[in-house]
């Protein structure tokens, strides 16, 4: 959900300056005739099935250290979501074909096209049978997963694919005809991209994928968590990192429950130490031990946030402003942060209904997160949706692994690193465990919560166990 990163701390550099700036980056082949002739044959005959445009390239190398120089990435869509020493692997030569399917919207400028549902689909010349989907975190692109999930994953020899879900940048809630539409195209997006990137897969090598697996970190993560929820048939398993929930009922907590609270209460715990209003935000959800994460948060995702997902679903509450009054105060007409969801009609609860999540996973799933996630509090999204996994009787799919000094972005870890831990590393544990969960028949460590390392290296290992 939460939102692209933006790594600055100023409100002017909140989410939509930084999507404002992103800009698109022309598709520029890197690779001789001759080579592109003897590795990658028979790229020109690839079609991805639904895909309205696409242009295939073959690549010396298709992980971002490549990607980069050629134009066949956006490091700007990468922001804030890997910490400053993480290490990635290179040196993965193949197809990468981009392209976008049948929409009707048009705020994603990249490679000129101003067209949604953009995809990106890589093909490594050195196939290990297994496919990766992943959806975009936040509002951000098709290329978001670039450096945390695509460079790992093309490096065990995974084809990979991903898409931007049909809407992206800070308007995404312009989408749609009624309230909760865009989110719910998210979802068709994940499984649309899912299906024609197999198919691809099987056109390319010769034979079906042997594995597919769903990847995401915050929104991209909610989409795992709904996809192996209601198509578990497309998928072997699934990573969530940090995944957004969206519980089904009316009174139960979500982004929209806890995030006026942090607008109204923050402030005056900010200015004179307020302990009424600090209690008030440990009452919303958020952790103890995360308040030196909690200015941050206010200037840059907090506001943003709440504006535009509640504007997603409920845009009557400020009548004809669009995504209400940036930064008001309490008591201000219309102002997010007397945001009340709990007592706002029941078609609003029924758009987030209809966005919603059950529990009811069908493949195995790992879930990290961060103990001092402070856009998506812990208790509320991670704990509370392993609780629904139990509820409906699925827990013996699920590991839930909570890491003790990791937030939302890992950018925060590279402002405290004394104090916290990057959650980068411990997703790409869990995908090694997954793939063991699920080739070998090797069980996870039990669920559990994880203890801070205080040695060795943070930033590119972590243990689940």
């Amino acid at each position: 959900m939460p939102l692209s990163l933006l790594g600055k701390t100023r409100r002017s550099s909140a989410l939509s300056a930084l999507m404002a700036a992103l800009v698109a980056i022309p598709l520029v082949p890197v690779a001789s005739p001759a080579a592109a002739d003897a590795r990658c044959h028979g790229m020109n005959r690839l079609r991805v099935p639904g895909a309205q445009h696409q242009v295939a390239t073959c690549l010396d190398d298709l992980t971002t250290a490549g990607t980069v120089a050629s134009g066949h990435t956006d490091q700007a869509d990468w922001q804030g979501l890997h910490a400053a020493g993480t290490r990635n692997p290179s040196g993965v030569p193949g197809i990468q074909i981009d392209g976008y399917f049948a929409d009707t919207s048009t705020a994603n400028p990249t490679h000129g096209w101003n067209h949604d549902a953009q995809f990106v689909i890589r093909l490594p010349e050195r196939w290990n049978g297994g496919l990766v989907v992943a959806g975009a975190p936040g509002n951000r692109r098709q290329y978001a997963n670039d450096y945390t999930i695509a460079d790992f994953v093309l490096a065990k020899g995974y084809a990979y694919a991903s898409t931007d879900k049909g809407n992206v940048d800070a308007n995404f809630y312009h989408d749609g005809k009624r309230p909760g539409d865009a989110i719910r195209e998210w979802y068709h997006r994940m499984t649309e991209v899912t299906v024609a990137a197999k198919a691809t897969v099987a056109r390319r090598y010769g034979r079906q994928a042997r594995r597919t697996y769903a990847m995401g970190i915050s929104n991209g993560g909610q989409l795992v968590r709904w996809a192996l929820e209601n198509h578990p048939e497309l998928y072997d398993g699934g990573v969530d990192s940090e995944g957004t929930y969206w519980p089904p009922g009316g009174q139960q907590r979500n982004a929209l429950t806890y995030l006026p609270v942090a607008l109204r209460e923050y402030p005056k715990y900010k200015a004179t130490g307020d302990e009424q209003a600090h209690a008030a935000m440990l009452r919303a959800g958020f952790a103890p031990g995360s308040e030196f994460l909690w200015d941050f948060n206010y200037s840059v995702l907090w506001d943003g946030t709440q504006r535009r997902y509640r504007e997603e679903v409920d845009p009557g509450f400020d009548g004809d402003l669009d995504a209400g009054i940036p930064y008001c105060q309490s008591g201000t007409p219309n102002c997010d942060a007397d945001y009340d969801y709990a007592n706002r009609p029941k078609s609003v609860h029924d758009a987030v209904r209809r966005a919603s999540h059950s529990g009811r996973i069908g493949k195995p799933l790992i879930t990290v997160m961060g103990t001092l996630d402070t856009l998506l509090p812990i208790r509320v999204h991670g704990d509370a949706y392993a609780q629904a996994v139990r509820e409906q009787g699925r827990g013996a799919l699920h590991r839930y692994y909570r890491m003790e000094g990791a937030s939302h972005l890992d950018i925060e870890y590279d402002m405290f690193p004394d104090r916290m831990r990057p959650l980068l590393p411990c997703m790409r544990t869990a995908f090694e465990a997954l793939e063991r969960w699920t080739d070998r028949g090797k069980q996870p460590p039990r669920s559990a919560t994880v203890p801070r390392a205080t040695s060795g290296d943070l930033v590119n290992t972590c243990a689940i166990s």
